[in-house]
């Protein structure tokens, strides 16, 4: 089995999608109040991970990418506008790192442009 070339352009625009995906997700997430706070957390966290790649202009290797990645997962903590709880936030962003660092490591997954992965 030969690996996928490296597609920044996929790359960015499945980062971009997920963004725009996290911030309906907060959305919904803040319409049905108090018992979907973590909802709102978690999609809050995956939107400052994926805009943190965005940015920095990342998905143009597989190296940058994971570089960047790794540079995210050093830091000691997140710091995000519109969170409830700062413990929840900071593991859902490490989660998400995660999954990025695996799909990166991979190059797999940046296909899915749905919403709901």
């Amino acid at each position: 089995m030969v690996a996928a070339a490296w597609d920044g352009a996929a790359v960015r625009t499945w980062l971009e999608r997920r963004v725009a995906a996290a911030r309906a997700d907060q959305v919904t997430a803040e319409r049905r109040g108090r018992d979907r706070q973590d909802d709102c957390d978690q999609a809050a966290a995956e939107e400052m991970v994926c805009a943190a790649l965005l940015r920095s202009g990342a998905s143009d290797s597989q190296d940058s990418l994971t570089a960047a990645l790794k540079a995210l997962q050093a830091e000691d903590e997140f710091i995000w506008r519109g969170i409830y709880d700062d413990r929840k936030f900071d593991r859902h962003a490490r989660g998400q790192i995660r999954k990025l660092m695996k799909m990166a490591k991979t190059n797999t997954g940046f296909e899915r442009l749905g919403h709901y992965q």
